[in-house]
């Protein structure tokens, strides 16, 4: 809240802003964490609840940059015009021209709209020019040419048909995962980091996430997770089935209509891919991109990588430990768990969280009808495993596209951690809107009565 009212006293920044009148998400992960605020550098700015002294220094951080943030909406303006000009319409304008705009802000200054619109489109054609033909459209041509997606059809009945089946009973790796969270966040405060290094390299030798992933295609219960059920791959919340089932091919894509990471179909796997790469030419080519997509539809977790696979087995060990709002239901989460390092550190950050402590309050005492967006955020904070895994699944899936493999446990730990951030981050920016969206209305309603 400390930064959404230092933006708004900022003018100029509109095209930085959402519709309420403070930073974007995207502005605040691309732009103002980064490179402006940078809480690294500067733990004092960082905290979910600032300190006097953080306050100050943060609203003296954001005030320092602002002419290079109003530099920065100018050149972003300047280039969704040439953007549109050139009829481009791949990527989100966002994700690929935020930073490159602060870039121009801090080292060229304003745009002059007539001078620089000749640098913005080249700007432009450079940064598309990476995408070497692995377009969405080309995505889109691929996947619907009739004769291709019956032959893509029958290599998916084919590769699904040739799954192994689950064991007769779940596998026990628990506590060995466990184990392995420990030492990954031990490495958080400097602990030597062989003995994570060790024990991660022999799961990944004995395929313990590949174990569990193949747990994932037994039917599972559609109410909850509990300790005796860790796998079960609707209670996690990755897809609406009793079971994962054969995805179709697909034949259109939208971010805003996105299932459940194991119901989306091959279009939706590789669309999602596609609209997050800023350098696509390091992709291979959309059809060596579809095709592996159909064998990884098909494997354990729907991934490749066997690092991959453990990291989203060690994923689910955090994630059924997660209490936003205390106290903890006992269903979900043992003891054990509970008094883990890593749970410890991610459920104090969560529950310092203002938008949680009006959660336990929503929880506590609903308001039917009243700030509904706040109470399905509360609903969510129940289950608090099903964002978290569904957003760490994202990830795993993009790292494995690139075949980039978790090989230390400090890297392991930053990106379990880094996805706890981000669902909090979400939160927030959910609950501000939320509210703001409350605020708007009240004036309306007292005049009403």
């Amino acid at each position: 809240m400390v930064l959404d009212e230092v933006w708004r006293g900022l003018e100029g920044v509109e095209a930085l802003s959402g519709s309420a009148g403070g930073p974007l998400r995207r502005t605040v992960k691309l732009i103002l964490d980064p490179l402006v605020i940078r809480p690294v550098q500067y733990p004092s700015c960082g905290g979910a609840v600032l300190t006097a002294d953080g306050a100050t220094l943060l609203a003296a951080r954001i005030y320092a940059h602002a002419d290079a943030l109003r530099a920065t909406a100018a050149w972003f303006t300047l280039l969704k015009q040439v953007r549109r000009r050139l009829r481009i319409t791949e990527g989100t304008a966002q994700d690929l021209y935020f930073q490159r705009c602060f870039e121009l802000a801090t080292t060229r200054g304003y745009p002059d709209p007539n001078r620089d619109r000749v640098r913005a489109e080249a700007l432009l054609r450079e940064i598309h020019g990476f995408a070497a033909g692995r377009t969405t459209q080309a995505l889109k041509d691929h996947l619907t040419d009739p004769a291709r997606a019956a032959l893509l059809d029958g290599l998916l009945t084919t590769a699904w048909g040739r799954r192994p089946a689950p064991p007769a009973a779940p596998g026990e790796h628990t506590e060995v995962l466990r184990r392995l969270l420990e030492y990954a966040v031990a490495t958080r405060a400097g602990a030597d980091t062989r003995p994570g290094r060790r024990l991660l390299g022999e799961l990944v030798a004995a395929t313990v996430g590949t174990h569990t992933g193949i747990e994932l295609w037994r039917r599972g219960s559609r109410i909850a997770v509990t300790d005796l059920a860790r796998y079960h791959a609707h209670g996690l919340g990755l897809t609406i089935h009793p079971a994962p089932c054969r995805p179709e091919v697909g034949v259109s894509a939208s971010t805003a209509t996105l299932g459940l990471p194991f119901d989306r179909t091959v279009h939706e796997r590789v669309f999602t891919v596609l609209q997050v790469s800023t350098e696509r030419a390091e992709l291979p080519p959309i059809p060596d991109l579809v095709t592996t997509e159909i064998a990884r539809s098909c494997a354990p977790w729907a991934l490749l990588g066997e690092s991959l696979r453990l990291t989203a087995a060690i994923g689910v060990e955090l994630a059924l430990g997660l209490a936003p709002i205390t106290p903890r239901d006992p269903r979900h989460a043992s003891e054990e768990t509970a008094d883990s390092a890593a749970h410890q550190l991610v459920n104090s950050r969560w529950q310092r969280e203002a938008y949680v402590l009006q959660a336990r309050r929503l929880a506590i005492h609903p308001v039917p009808g009243e700030q509904s967006r706040l109470a399905v955020i509360a609903a969510e904070l129940r289950t608090p495993w099903r964002p978290y895994l569904r957003r760490l699944w994202v990830r795993l899936h993009g790292r494995d596209v690139r075949e980039m493999p978790v090989t230390e446990p400090d890297e392991l730990w930053d990106l379990l951690d880094g996805v706890a951030r981000s669902v909090v981050l979400d939160h927030r920016t959910r609950v501000r809107k939320a509210l703001s969206a409350h605020t708007v209305r009240e004036p309306d309603s007292a005049r009403a009565v």
